[in-house]
């Protein structure tokens, strides 16, 4: 196990954790039994929010192997790293920039001690895992909008839970194994995908789903958004052989799932590595509307829809076209709405909602 370590990233010891997890092919559930908090606790040790302390390095080495001195060892050295990153950010006057990140948790309020400065500092670099201004500028200054962050040294607070969210699913995903990104392979899997749409409960057809998408090497994340997230949906590349879908089920009804669903693959096989976020209040062009293209023909195949466009707005004639075409009936009224072939208000009993106590249960 060796570390690596470059200026512009932390080799954090979950780093390792995930390596060996991956290796052993053991799943984060297994390693969270080891812990009171369970999952919380393996969550905090992978992102770095957590220190490996003396009763988790002796854990760790039970099921992951090494023994528990390169586990703190492991942790040692990610913390005098981080250390001379705040150090540098501080002689570079960069401690303001840098507070301007967002960061989960509470803001801090009033005039900080220098001590919590440098907490605050730790806390951002960590989170978003960048040893420097640069490399998180290089990485996220851009996402939301056209901001300049060097130059506004500020975000919107819609746009920092949007940052916030997209980190999260970023860490979300790491704990998801996948094969190789391979866009073939993601669509000849298209049909299997589309035909979880007519299941009814997100527990069952939840980890299909994931596990569909795993195979092509994409890590399906859902992340609950913060209050002012407006996104529906993100796709982006995490690493060179694994890309991300993450999902927000911000309006929890199956057409609009299922459409962000597609559209997001439509993104991952159409644009490669770029980064998506997509929702209200985000920027439309061309690539969107491809996407969007994209996503339609998934629901309503190309070469029914001289026969879609002849549907009426009675509820025999959905039912029977959804049944013929393989989709949930909600998935059609979605875009018979959207093309605007009836009122936005018509037909939406036959749409599926879904609470949050349903679909909970259904996350990892």
């Amino acid at each position: 196990m060796e570390e690596r370590s470059t200026p512009d990233w932390f080799s954090k010891p979950g780093d390792s954790i995930r390596a060996v997890m991956q290796r052993r092919n053991i799943d984060p559930h297994n390693l969270a039994g080891l812990f009171e908090e369970g999952m919380v606790r393996v969550r905090a040790l992978l992102d770095g929010s957590a220190a490996i302390l003396e009763d988790d390095a002796v854990k760790l080495s039970t099921v992951l192997g090494a023994n528990p001195r390169f586990w703190m060892k492991r942790q040692e050295n990610f913390d005098a790293a981080v250390a001379r990153a705040v150090e540098r950010i501080r002689d570079n006057e960069d401690d303001e920039l840098v507070l301007s990140i967002p960061a989960p948790g509470a803001k801090p309020r009033g005039r900080m001690t220098e001590e919590k400065k440098v907490d605050e500092i730790r806390k951002r670099l960590v989170y978003f895992n960048v040893a420097s201004v640069c490399s998180w500028e290089s990485r996220y200054g851009r996402l939301v909008g056209d901001t300049d962050f060097r130059k506004s040294n500020s975000y919107s607070s819609t746009d920092e839970d949007t940052l916030l969210w997209l980190r999260r699913g970023e860490l979300e995903s790491d704990m998801i194994n996948t094969r190789p990104w391979n866009p073939g392979n993601l669509e000849d899997r298209l049909e299997a995908i589309r035909k979880l749409s007519r299941v009814r409960h997100p527990q069952s057809f939840l980890p299909k789903l994931r596990a569909l998408c795993a195979e092509a090497g994409v890590a399906l994340v859902i992340v609950r958004p913060p209050a002012g997230c407006k996104a529906s949906g993100a796709a982006r590349m995490v690493d060179p052989d694994k890309a991300m879908i993450l999902l927000s089920f911000r309006y929890r009804t199956d057409d609009q799932f299922w459409f962000t669903v597609f559209h997001e693959i439509g993104h991952l096989i159409l644009h490669k590595a770029h980064t998506f976020l997509d929702g209200e209040g985000t920027p439309f062009d061309d690539k969107e509307q491809e996407a969007n293209d994209f996503a339609e023909s998934c629901i309503i195949p190309v070469l029914r829809t001289s026969e879609f466009e002849r549907l009426g707005p009675d509820r025999e004639s959905i039912l029977r076209f959804s049944v013929s075409i393989g989709v949930a009936p909600g998935l059609t009224v979605g875009q018979m709405q959207h093309r605007e072939m009836i009122p936005r208000d018509k037909l939406n009993y036959l749409k599926r909602r879904w609470s949050w106590s349903e679909i909970d249960p259904a996350l990892p």
